[in-house]
């Protein structure tokens, strides 16, 4: 599967983009393209799979409905997290009033791209 190439165009394409992981339902990364310290990714990326489920569980009960993507801002970073499928999802972080628009729009084509080459 070319989750590499496609992380890199991810973010070879997001303006002040830092990295972009791919992490399975365990916090285990599956891949990733960093350009920050790669255990700080790997780490930001299990960190974010706790999230997820524990807001993916929240929307159900609340809303019956499936989790699209979370931002979670900070003073300095923005970080998206996107489920692939239940099992997998992507996290892409971007400096801080960069382009959180183009982020947003090249991380759901990336998405649909992964869910191809994992299908």
């Amino acid at each position: 599967m070319p989750f590499k190439s496609l992380l890199g165009k991810l973010v070879d394409s997001v303006p002040g983009a830092q990295g972009a992981i791919i992490v399975d339902w365990e916090g285990e990364a599956v891949d990733h393209v960093s350009r920050i310290d790669e255990y700080e990714l790997k780490i930001l990326g299990a960190h974010k799979g706790v999230i997820l489920e524990h807001l993916r569980s929240a929307v159900a009960r609340l809303e019956g409905a499936d989790l699209e993507e979370i931002i979670v801002s900070t003073a300095r970073v923005e970080t998206l997290i996107m489920p692939v499928t239940r099992e997998y999802f992507l996290v892409l972080t971007v400096a801080r009033g960069d382009a959180l628009g183009r982020a947003l729009f090249e991380m759901r084509r990336c998405v649909v791209q992964l869910r191809r080459e994992i299908d």
